[in-house]
């Protein structure tokens, strides 16, 4: 009676196994299916073309008068510097 009781527990649990399984399988089948559209969807839309910048357009707009002494250490920094 022990053993039909044990065997009866595993059949109704290998049963509720397969039950679950079926539904997860279902349940990521369908997933699968929403990226692949996602995917399709995205892929189908035109994405706006960037525009490529040109080295050298704004050359001469920015010239600064550099001082004669621009690469002499400053006075503020001679302590840190001894």
């Amino acid at each position: 009676l022990a053993t039909f009781g044990l065997a009866l527990l595993f059949l109704l649990f290998i049963t509720g196994v397969r039950r679950r399984w079926n539904a997860l399988q279902t349940e990521v089948l369908h997933y699968i299916e929403f990226l692949i559209e996602k995917q399709a969807k995205n892929s189908t839309q035109e994405k706006p073309t960037k525009k490529r910048r040109v080295a050298g357009t704004m050359k001469g707009m920015f010239v600064l008068p550099l001082p004669d002494d621009f690469d002499e250490p400053l006075e503020d920094m001679k302590e840190y510097m001894e």
